[in-house]
């Protein structure tokens, strides 16, 4: 039997910079060390979790010092929850690391010569600023030291709250939560503590047992309110008196929708939602459009911003009323609408066929005659044959999953040889891989940062390449 290989212990080492994915950077003896939970300027003691001939993972054990840029968290469930990872950096700091992020990545996995990188474009609001958030019923709740040394055998196990990062099994039962407006608290809130009165059964994701399992509320800037709640099972009184209380606190719910999921996972694309009361759908406005969101739509999670992203993505465009745009990735046709009336004609592809029919359903909500809308893998529709069919783009609009795009994908791209790629992306690293293919035939004009995520490390941003 092998010997286990004995991790080492790094005393009193200096943070000194903050990484991809908002990890924390050391160096010792030469060697990186990539920390989580720590700042630039913190002196602490690590202890390594994992180790490679080129880096190390580290977690802090002991601070010797704290970082001057340390600012106190408004949340209290800060250090449990993997809502808001960066309560602790200044909103100012931040915004200079998701842009140093983005630099970074188009340097060093792009190798691609940058132009003038614009300041990253703040958020309006920094906190309450998400229009959709989903929450998680549990049988076992993450249980606090204190809790667990007080040897209470009466304690509520039960949690509806948001899982622990790393734990897909513990979710921490969230009281107050800073990322969605009200009445999403109350509303959360209400539902618990009517669960525990009642003592419904919470579910048990190590067991696939349980009754509650679910809760996802969206908000819209129109005012206009969501609920869906995920049931494990049918029991039907049970059902109607937890959704009977709702509608008589909160009258204001738009649309209270239900769901039963028996599966292993959570995901509710492959259900019925059935609407209780109100109507199966709210609406969404941006500028003079009108957008109809359902239980399974996607829409920008960040309203205010996505306001802002769309702007800036029809500044890049540049359009002149003759082009023929494709929105790639288009989901429920936000973008392709949004440019709808400044384009000769948009066409937009989608995996997801529900996404696709929103899509429609908002062209003919908003009068815009001039979108197609077609569902489709893209590696394997968007080709020669789909290009003679549907004609050649003039401008391609692309805003993929974080995965990025497919290697066939941009080969295609390139072939089509629109004069103008609007890039927008969640995730800076596979935005940089795919435009190191693309600047064999693209210089890269414009790059344009956007916060939609205050206190986390995530960063949008939106790259304008032009024909050579």
């Amino acid at each position: 039997m092998g010997r286990t290989k004995r991790l080492p212990y790094l005393e009193k080492v200096t943070i000194e910079d903050i990484g991809g994915e908002g990890k924390s950077i050391a160096r010792v003896e030469g060697q990186v060390v990539f920390v989580t939970k720590a700042l630039p300027g913190d002196v602490v003691d690590l202890k390594v979790t994992r180790k490679k001939k080129s880096y190390m993972e580290a977690m802090p054990v002991q601070f010797h010092a704290y970082s001057d840029m340390r600012v106190e968290p408004f949340c209290r469930h800060f250090d449990l929850c993997g809502g808001c990872k960066w309560q602790d950096l200044p909103y100012k700091d931040q915004l200079h690391y998701k842009r140093k992020q983005v630099i970074d990545n188009l340097e060093r996995i792009g190798k691609v010569e940058l132009p003038p990188v614009e300041d990253i474009i703040p958020s309006e609001y920094t906190r309450y600023y998400r229009n959709k958030m989903e929450f998680s019923f549990s049988s076992q709740r993450w249980l606090t030291r204190e809790e667990i040394d007080s040897g209470d055998e009466g304690l509520e196990k039960r949690g509806l709250g948001l899982h622990i990062p790393g734990r897909w099994d513990k979710v921490v039962d969230i009281e107050t939560c800073y990322l969605q407006p009200d009445p999403s608290n109350a509303i959360r809130n209400a539902i618990r503590g009517f669960a525990l009165e009642h003592d419904y059964p919470f579910f048990d994701e190590r067991n696939n047992e349980g009754f509650l399992r679910t809760l996802i509320i969206r908000t819209s800037s129109t005012g206009e309110l969501m609920v869906i709640v995920v049931f494990y099972r049918e029991e039907e009184d049970k059902r109607l008196a937890l959704l009977d209380h709702l509608k008589q606190h909160f009258p204001d719910i738009t649309s209270l929708i239900y769901m039963i999921n028996p599966k292993a996972n959570d995901s509710i694309y492959d259900l019925e939602p059935v609407t209780y009361s109100g109507r199966d759908f709210i609406y969404e406005r941006m500028d003079e459009l009108w957008f109809k969101i359902g239980p399974k739509s996607f829409y920008q999670t960040n309203s205010y911003q996505a306001h802002r992203l769309y702007h800036l993505v029809g500044d890049y465009a540049a359009l002149q009323g003759e082009e023929h745009v494709y929105d790639l990735y288009t989901g429920t046709g936000t973008i392709a609408n949004f440019l709808a009336p400044y384009a000769r004609k948009v066409t937009g592809i989608e995996s997801v066929p529900e996404a696709i029919e929103d899509a429609r359903e908002n062209a003919r909500t908003n009068a815009i005659g001039n979108t197609r809308f077609i569902a489709g893998d893209m590696k394997q529709l968007l080709n020669e044959d789909f290009f003679r069919e549907h004609g050649y783009p003039g401008v391609i609009v692309t805003d993929p999953p974080r995965a990025g795009m497919h290697k066939e994908v941009v080969a295609n791209i390139r072939k089509a040889a629109p004069h103008t790629i609007v890039y927008v992306s969640c995730n800076p690293a596979t935005q940089a891989r795919d435009v190191n293919i693309l600047q064999e035939d693209y210089r890269v004009d414009r790059v344009q940062p956007v916060d939609m995520f205050p206190h986390t490390y995530h960063v949008e941003n939106v790259i304008l390449l032009t024909r050579k």
